[in-house]
Parts: structure tokens; sequence; C-alpha cells
């Protein structure tokens, strides 16, 4: 099997954490290689980054909308991409320890969408801004990280991690750092960056704060999601079946994949115990129940 294939499938059966970071380096080598091309025939090529950078002007907003999302999953520079993917990875893996894929894929989406609009609003509201206005825009899945990372926070507040040359940290530490941090920043020239960065984790906040007391505030969202990978992911495994169908191994494959399920829940209640378990995993443990 080549390097591409091993990819496909591990986007195919990975987790919504795998596709995210997928999709956002995917972007960065098609940005980079673009501006590659167009740098070494003497033109230019950054008309591809304000082609899904979000602007701040609201005219020309309106003549590219898709932005409000593609901006989420567009980076430029090397290390920008770097620590925003190792900070989805770290926090996105402690968020799926308490909660399922489509949570945190929602979470993702709308602490960008927040970030954006809190973009929006600085440079539209605040007279320092506008002389920028026309020329101001927001890449990168900085507000989506932060709105994982805040939201962890508020669940787990005292979740700990080990960091070389530091040691333990509680994540509410991480927050409440990072929080200050972006304040700092507002006068700097990131401004419109960290008042995104202030949007994600306001609603990373806001959002888990109402999951907590048992309000889902992206539960139609997350249904939908699911439905569209589900009705994806049958599609492609009735392809499978047919161009080349074999039950042993289908059957040995699922089993073996419902084993691990049924193993990660019982670690989990080892560890958290059974209150603990989110709804999908309390699902796992019914229907194991059922079988026997």
């Amino acid at each position: 099997m080549g390097i591409f294939d091993e990819i496909k499938l591990s986007f195919r059966n990975g987790s919504y954490l795998t596709r995210l970071i997928y999709v956002n380096i995917a972007l960065w080598i098609l940005v980079r290689l673009v501006f590659v091309g167009y740098s070494l025939s003497g033109a230019d090529g950054t008309w591809l980054l304000s082609w899904l950078a979000l602007p701040a002007s609201f005219e020309l907003f309106l003549s590219r909308p898709w932005t409000i999302f593609s901006f989420m999953f567009l980076h430029f520079e090397f290390l920008h991409i770097l620590f925003n993917m190792l900070w989805l990875y770290w926090f996105g893996k402690i968020f799926l320890e308490y909660h399922s894929q489509q949570k945190l894929f929602s979470l993702y989406i709308f602490g960008g969408l927040v970030g954006g609009l809190a973009f929006f609003a600085a440079y539209n509201g605040l007279p320092i801004f506008q002389q920028k206005l026309a020329t101001s825009e927001l890449i990168g899945a900085s507000a989506s990280v932060i709105a994982i990372v805040i939201a962890s926070a508020v669940y787990v507040p005292n979740h700990i991690i080990h960091f070389a040359f530091i040691g333990p940290v509680r994540i509410k530490w991480i927050a409440l750092i990072s929080i200050i941090l972006y304040v700092i920043s507002l006068s700097g020239e990131n401004a419109g960056g960290n008042f995104a960065h202030l949007g994600g984790a306001l609603w990373g906040w806001i959002y888990m704060s109402q999951l907590k007391s048992g309000r889902n505030l992206t539960s139609p969202f997350d249904r939908l999601i699911d439905t569209l990978f589900s009705w994806f992911a049958l599609k492609r495994k009735l392809k499978i079946k047919y161009a080349s169908p074999n039950p042993d191994y289908d059957y040995n494959r699922s089993k073996k994949q419902q084993q691990n399920e049924v193993n990660q829940v019982l670690d989990k209640i080892g560890k958290s115990g059974y209150e603990s378990l989110t709804f999908e995993e309390r699902e796992i443990l019914f229907k194991l129940g059922q079988k026997k």
C-alpha cells in the first residue's frame, strides 16, 4: 500500500479530529504549492489567500461569502499551522475523552464562526481600525482551536497536562493564561486575530457552560453532520461491498472495532466512573448488554 493510499485510509477511518487536521494540512500544502508556482513564474500568488481569507470589509465579504468557513482551515506560515494543529490534537484528544466526535466538530465550526464575527465587529465597530478595513483579512484555525481549549477547561478544569521543562499544569491555567495574552495583545499588530481568538474563547465557554446544564446549543448541527458523514460512509461501504465482497474480512473488522470501543468505555469507567460516560458511550454498553 502506497503512502497516498494509507493517507486516504487514515482519513476515511479516522475520527473527526483526524479529518479536521488533514483538511487543514491539505489546504496549507495546496496554498503553498500554488504560491510557489506563481512566484517562480513572476506572478502574484497571494490572490488565493485573499480568495479564501475572511475580509474585514463587509462589502468584500458579500463578494465571497464562503470565506466565513474557509478562513478557519486556511494557513500560510509553517509555524502558524504547526502550533494550531498541535493544540488542536492535544486538546481535541482531551475533549474526546468526555464528549462525542460530533460535538468536537460542531465546536470547531461554531468557534470559528463566532471568532469571525468578533473580527468583523471589531474592525467595523471600532474607529481605530477604519483605515485598515479595506485591506485586513483573517486566516487560521486559532479561534476554533481556542474554543476547544476553553470548553475542555470549563468541563475538566483540573485535567493535568505534562509539559517538558515545566512539569504538570492544570488545563484551567493554560486557558486563563491564553486569554490574558490575547487581551494584552489587542494593541499589537495582530489585533484582529486576537479579537477572533477571544470570540472563539467566548463561544467555548458559553457552549460548555450550557452543555453542563443539559442544553446542547449545536444539537441540530450535530445531527446534520452525523447524518451527512454516515450517508457518505454507507455509500462508500456499499460501493466497496459491490466491487469486492469479502464478508469474513468485514465481519472480523467490525467485531474488532466494536471490541476496541467497548475496551475504551471500560477503561474510562475504571478511571473516571460510570457518570463520566457520554450518551454515545452508554449506548455502546446498552447494546452490548442486549447481545448477551
